[in-house]
């Protein structure tokens, strides 16, 4: 007999309640609830209207800066105007409860700080901050997001002029070192692992529950599609994110 849901987040809970160093792992499905797509989902996934190498790597940003930003600038726009989702909001309460160590994001949204979480490590970068690929300058954000969405224009740095590049890890990059290198730590010493909308297909990110998995760790999958790691889970969730992690919560916290 199939598990319900509400045995299966019982289940989950107890998961947490025991583990000692708990990493949650996410991806595009931790914040498609909040109104961001994901990049293979049939007909509104980003890479099934872009192809991704002439609008999404180093080589197009490089050479061809307007169709990059053309591209970046609506899901920029989708971006800022997102906010946190009850998930989000589970995972950084899942923090405080001290039952989750670290969350480690394939997203770049900041989604997961702006909920609360403080150990937020963005494998793939993020849009908190944009560089000068010429003299390596750093700006903020902040200061370079309201005329990104409302003109046409590039950001240009303002110590050589040469055009911005966000901040996050391009097709044809390699991922952050020292974000990686935080990532394997938490995995290897982690005893139970959350992947929380992540297809895993994406590499090497996808691979991080692996080092957890070499120690004997135990996983929960909280995706509403399949993963190559679902026969290794322990638990199987196949809901939507935004009402299965609260639900896990609402059995942890002292007023469960």
């Amino acid at each position: 007999m199939t598990p319900s849901f509400d045995e299966l987040v019982a289940a989950a809970a107890e998961k947490f309640r025991q583990a000692r160093y708990a990493v949650a792992l996410t991806g595009a499905g931790m914040s498609t609830p909040s109104g961001i797509p994901d990049f293979r989902s049939q007909g509104t996934g980003l890479w099934t209207q872009n192809d991704p190498m002439r609008v999404a790597s180093l080589t197009a940003f490089r050479y061809r800066p307007q169709a990059f930003y053309n591209w970046l600038r609506p899901l920029v726009r989708q971006i800022w105007q997102a906010q946190p989702n009850p998930g989000h909001m589970a995972l950084a309460e899942l923090e405080s409860l001290d039952l989750l160590k670290a969350v480690v994001t394939q997203n770049i949204d900041l989604l997961h700080q702006r909920a609360g979480s403080k150990e937020v490590i963005p494998v793939h970068g993020s849009m908190e901050t944009f560089s000068c690929l010429r003299c390596r300058n750093v700006v903020s954000s902040d200061s370079l997001i309201d005329d990104l969405l409302n003109t046409e224009r590039n950001p240009l740095c303002p110590n050589c002029g040469a055009v911005l590049k966000p901040d996050i890890v391009l097709f044809e990059e390699l991922l952050p070192e020292d974000a990686w290198r935080r990532a394997e730590t938490h995995f290897r010493r982690a005893d139970l692992v959350l992947v929380a909308g992540s297809s895993l297909e994406v590499m090497p990110a996808g691979g991080l529950p692996l080092f957890a998995l070499e120690n004997g760790a135990e996983i929960i999958i909280n995706t509403l599609s399949s993963t190559y790691l679902d026969g290794e889970a322990s638990l199987l969730l196949p809901f939507d994110i935004a009402q299965t992690l609260p639900a896990v919560v609402r059995q942890l916290s002292p007023a469960g």
